[in-house]
C-alpha cells in the first residue's frame, strides 16, 4: 500500500469483545515507526458496532510499520495487529500536501509550513458549515475561498449552541455521565472535514464550544469533556489542521486549571499539531496559557462591539501590549467583527470598511501573523433568512442565507489584503507606534493609526480616516513612500523622499508603505 506524504493512512480493526460503553471501557493505541526509527503513537477511535479505526499522516518518505496495543479493555481484536505501508512523495499541486503541516517559526512569532515556507493565516469562519452543509455546497464554498486566497477554515465539529442537532436530529454524544459517543454524527462529518484539505485549505476545528452553561465545554464534567475531546482529536488529527480546543470560552470563569489539564491529556499523543483556544470577546488568555507545552497560538476575539471601549481594547489593550511578554507566541485575532453583523452597542451594520479596519489594526498592533475573517451569513449557514439558532435576537432574527456571504466587498478586501502582505516582508513586521509624532487615536479610537516596521526598515502605516499623519522628529524614514488603496491594492502615488508628514486623502482608510520592502510584482 502507498500513501503520499502528509496525506491520510486509514485502517479498520474489529473488536472481539463487547464493550458496554467503548469510550470508557476500552482504549487502543497504534505505534507507527518510520524509516528513520521515529515513533508516533495515535489513538484508535470507536466507529460503531465492533469497528475501530486508526488514522495516521506520515511525514517521512519510506516504509512505515505499525502495531496496535490495547491499553485497557482486554480486547484481542485491538491488540498486536500489525501492518506496513510505503510513504511516497506527493506529486500534485495542493499546497496543503506540498508544503506540509504547520508549525511555529524559529522566533515563535508566526507560523510556517514544515518546509519552512511562511504561512500567513487568513482564516474564514464557518462555524456551522461542516455540520449543516452538504457535500455539494461545502465544496462550492471551499473552492471559492481557496481562489480568494484564504488558507484556513474555522468550524465546530460537535453540537453547540448554534446547532444543537445535526441534519439527522442527532447530537455528537449524550450529556449524562458517563457520556456516550454517537459515531453516526461524526460519520456524517468525516467527508466534509476531509474536503477542507482536499481543496487546498487547512482546518481549524473547535472541539468543545464553551460559552454558555449548556455548551459541552462548560456543562460536561472535566473527565467527560476530556474523553469527548480526545475522541474528536483521535478521529481528525491525521488531517492537516490547527486545533481550537475550546470555542468562545470565558476560560477564567470555567477554570484555567481545568483547561490546562484537558489540553495536557488530549494532546499527549498524536501528530503534534498546533493548538490554541478560541476565547469569548475582549478576553485575553495569553498569560494563563502561554507556558503550556500544548498551547501554540495566542488567539483572541476583538468581537462585534462598536463602542469606543471595544475599539480601545484592540488597539491599546492586550493585543497591543501582551505580545511583548515571554515566551513569545503568534498572536492572532480569531474573531474580529463579522461583515454584515450588527454591533452590540450602536447596532452598526459592519461593512467592508469595518472589516478592513479591524483586520489592519489586528495585523499591525501585534507582530504580524494573520487573522480570521467572518461573515454573518456564512458562519450561521442558514438555508433561508431566519434566526441564528441559539443566539436570541442576533441580526434581528433575520440572518440571510449562507450563499449571500460567498462574494462580498469584505471578502474582496481580504483577498486584496493578502496580496498586499504577500508583497511585504511581513514575517518581520513589529509594532512601532513610537514613530508617530501624534496619535490621532488618543482622543478618538476610530482614528487610531497603526504602524509596524520590518527588519529591513520597511514601514507600514494604516490610517482608517485618511488625513495627515505626523512622524516623530529625529526618526529617519526610508523612501520611497507608496500610498496603497486597501480596497483595490493599487498604488496611487509614489514619493521618493519621506518628510515628517504623510498626507492621505481624507475620509477613507489608506495604507502607506515606506521603504524598499515592497515587491513590485505579486508572488
Amino acid at each position: 500500500m502507498k500513501v503520499s506524504r502528509y496525506c491520510v493512512f486509514e485502517t479498520a480493526l474489529k473488536s472481539t469483545r463487547r464493550h458496554e460503553n467503548p469510550l470508557w471501557d476500552c482504549e487502543a493505541v497504534a505505534d507507527f515507526t518510520g524509516p528513520s526509527g521515529k515513533i508516533v503513537s495515535v489513538k484508535a477511535f470507536w466507529d460503531g458496532a465492533s469497528v475501530w479505526r486508526i488514522r495516521f499522516s506520515p511525514d517521512e518518505i519510506g516504509r512505515w510499520k505499525w502495531v496496535t496495543r490495547c491499553i485497557s479493555g482486554n480486547d484481542p481484536g485491538l491488540h498486536g495487529r500489525k501492518g506496513v505501508f510505503d510513504c511516497v512523495a506527493y506529486r500534485g499541486g495542493n499546497p496543503v500536501y506540498r508544503d506540509g503541516p504547520l508549525k511555529l517559526s524559529d522566533n515563535c512569532r508566526h507560523i510556517v509550513h514544515s518546509n519552512g515556507k511562511p504561512f500567513f493565516w487568513l482564516g474564514d469562519t464557518a462555524w456551522n458549515g461542516v455540520i449543516r452543509g452538504n457535500d455539494r455546497n461545502w465544496k462550492r464554498y471551499l473552492e471559492l475561498r481557496a481562489k480568494q486566497k484564504f488558507n484556513i477554515v474555522q468550524f465546530v465539529c460537535c453540537h453547540w449552541r448554534g446547532d444543537a442537532f445535526d441534519e439527522a436530529g442527532e447530537k455528537a454524544c449524550g450529556e449524562e455521565h458517563p457520556i456516550r459517543i454517537n459515531p453516526s454524527f461524526f460519520q456524517r462529518l468525516d467527508k466534509r472535514v476531509a474536503m477542507i484539505n482536499e481543496n487546498g485549505l487547512y482546518a481549524a476545528p473547535v472541539v468543545l464550544w464553551s460559552l454558555l452553561k449548556t455548551d459541552v465545554g462548560y456543562k460536561l464534567p472535566e473527565e467527560d469533556a476530556t474523553r469527548l475531546a480526545a475522541y474528536i482529536v483521535s478521529r481528525y488529527d491525521a488531517h492537516q489542521l490547527v486545533w481550537l480546543l475550546g470555542g468562545d470560552g470565558r476560560y477564567q470563569d470555567i477554570g484555567i486549571e481545568r483547561w490546562k489539564r484537558i489540553g495536557r491529556s488530549v494532546f499527549s499523543t498524536g501528530h503534534d499539531r498546533l493548538a490554541a483556544l478560541h476565547p469569548c470577546g475582549l478576553s485575553w488568555i495569553g498569560e494563563e496559557f502561554r507556558k503550556e507545552k500544548w498551547f501554540d497560538i495566542i488567539g483572541y476575539q476583538s468581537g462585534h462591539g462598536d463602542h469606543e471601549k471595544d475599539l480601545d481594547w484592540l488597539v491599546k489593550g492586550p493585543p497591543a501590549t501582551g505580545w511583548k511578554r515571554k515566551p513569545p507566541l503568534p498572536v492572532i485575532n480569531l474573531e474580529p467583527n463579522y461583515e454584515n453583523a450588527h454591533g452590540y452597542k450602536h447596532k452598526t451594520v459592519f461593512n467592508d470598511f469595518h472589516v478592513r479596519r479591524a483586520a489592519y489594526w489586528s495585523l499591525l498592533v501585534s507582530p504580524t501573523a494573520g487573522l480570521t475573517y467572518g461573515h454573518d451569513a456564512i458562519w450561521n449557514w442558514n438555508f433561508k433568512t431566519g434566526p441564528s439558532e441559539g443566539h436570541d435576537n442576533w441580526h434581528d432574527r433575520r440572518v440571510p442565507p449562507w450563499h449571500t456571504g460567498l462574494e462580498t466587498p469584505g471578502i474582496r478586501s481580504m483577498t486584496v489584503m493578502r496580496s498586499i502582505f504577500d508583497r511585504l516582508p511581513w514575517t518581520s513586521l513589529m509594532p512601532d507606534q513610537g514613530i508617530l509624532g501624534k496619535q490621532p487615536g488618543q482622543k478618538n479610537p476610530e482614528a487610531f493609526v497603526a504602524v509596524a516596521k520590518a527588519a529591513d526598515g520597511t514601514l507600514v502605516i494604516y490610517s482608517p480616516k485618511g488625513g495627515e499623519v505626523r512622524l516623530k522628529a529625529g526618526r529617519k524614514i526610508s523612501g520611497p513612500l507608496r500610498l496603497v488603496d486597501p480596497r483595490t491594492g493599487k498604488v496611487s502615488k509614489v514619493i521618493d523622499k519621506v518628510g515628517r508628514t504623510i498626507g492621505f486623502p481624507d475620509g477613507r482608510d489608506w495604507l502607506a508603505v515606506c521603504g524598499k520592502g515592497w515587491k513590485t510584482s505579486k508572488r
